[in-house]
């Protein structure tokens, strides 16, 4: 049997990267910077108030006190988007909003609340140093300067930044488009009735969110029976555009094994020395990487984590390709398979340093899952472990 490391070699060199594409700002959230973002303009672009309050020289307000205010006529009113440049002359005031662009020849703001706040003629009540309340052209922002490195993940707070600097677009790069395939005549969509012997589908819908979570775009999520020329059919329909191919189920030793039967001169079949996840497959179809999933839920989702989610993120750019790892301290007895790693359901207790097992071990058993918060990681050399045995496990939250 192949071993998980091998296996995840194998996986691993299908993902590549996609070349760097320019995608508008709104649609970048998430992705990472394939260049630099330099800023074309300085932010501020201009000098403006800081303050609601009024723009004047401050040598003209030195001696102002709430006991002896300083009288100014108010010359201009300055509202925030006023475009015209104006001249402020000594002796007089501009009243002036927050982001307002600042006259010339200002030195200060005094805040409205150091003031009687008139429109005609103001009383300053405070001095005013120079520079007071003035956000000065380009002090957050340099044109020119580098603003964003390449390799940087784009936040609200990088979209808020490139916005202001006026751009409309950014060079990331882009997710990984994937195609998600369940296989079983025996799955139907969820909401339909049951007939006997037919499961509801949850396979594709599970790996579709595994995949969005891991960063990357869902091109379908879909399902085909136990037919290759159907089987065949339905890949043909959303490969265009696709870069991954994921089908999970029909890739067991029995009869009926669509995946094996429709691709079995372009994937490579093969045993992984793992439990849950053993039958496995990669390869290429029509020059499309396709890496083939067992049936199970909880193989799949655990196949997913061990092999795909970390090379998928990689391709992607983004930071901490993989899950956190830990050592705790096991809280109870185990067994496990000898020959196989085994990878559990595992509740962990960070805050105490400890994990416990959660459900069977058996790879259908997917409600202890989906309320685990771990996964156990079991050598293949190990055949039993006792509670207080220290265990590596993968942080799943």
């Amino acid at each position: 049997m192949r071993t998980v490391e091998e296996h995840q070699r194998v996986v691993a060199a299908l993902i590549t990267r996609r070349a760097p594409v320019s995608v508008p700002i709104a649609d970048a959230l998430g992705m990472v910077l394939a260049d630099d973002v330099i800023a074309p303009s300085s932010l501020p672009g201009f000098d403006n108030s800081a303050m609601d309050g009024y723009a004047v020289l401050a040598d003209d307000v030195a001696a102002a006190t709430p006991e002896h205010p300083v009288r100014l006529p108010v010359a201009e009113d300055i509202p925030a988007g006023r475009t015209d440049v104006l001249t402020l002359k000594p002796g007089t005031a501009h009243r002036i909003m927050t982001g307002a662009m600042l006259p010339a020849g200002a030195t200060a703001v005094v805040p409205v609340e150091a003031t009687n706040a008139a429109t005609d003629t103001v009383e300053i009540c405070a001095s005013a140093k120079d520079g007071q309340h003035i956000r000065c052209a380009g002090e957050d922002v340099t044109a020119g300067t580098p603003v964003l490195r390449a390799g940087q993940v784009v936040t609200p707070a990088a979209l808020g930044l490139v916005a202001a600097l006026g751009l409309v677009e950014l060079s990331v790069i882009p997710r990984q488009r994937v195609l998600v395939m369940s296989t079983g005549t025996e799955l139907i969509a969820p909401g339909t009735p049951l007939a006997p012997g037919q499961i509801y589908e949850s396979n594709a819908v599970m790996l579709a969110a595994a995949l969005r979570d891991a960063g990357a775009d869902v091109v379908a999520a879909t399902m085909s029976g136990d037919d290759v020329d159907s089987f065949r059919d339905a890949l043909a329909r959303h490969t265009a555009d696709t870069d991954l191919i994921i089908t999970t189920g029909g890739v067991s030793a029995g009869a009926y094994e669509v995946v094996k039967d429709a691709l079995g001169g372009t994937v490579d079949f093969v045993k992984v020395a793992m439990q849950p996840g053993m039958p496995q497959g990669s390869g290429t179809v029509d020059d499309i990487p396709i890496i083939t999933l067992p049936g199970n839920p909880v193989s799949a989702l655990v196949s997913f984590e061990v092999f795909i989610r970390s090379p998928l993120r990689t391709a992607m750019g983004l930071p901490t390709p993989d899950r956190p790892r830990h050592t705790a301290v096991l809280t109870e007895d185990l067994t496990s398979p000898r020959g196989k790693r085994q990878f559990r359901r595992g509740v962990l207790d960070a805050d105490a340093g400890t994990v416990t097992s959660y459900g069977p071990p058996a790879s259908h058993h997917l409600r202890w899952l989906a309320s685990a918060n771990c996964l156990l990681e079991i050598a293949e050399d190990v055949d039993a472990l006792s509670a207080g045995a220290q265990v590596q496990v993968w942080d799943l939250t």
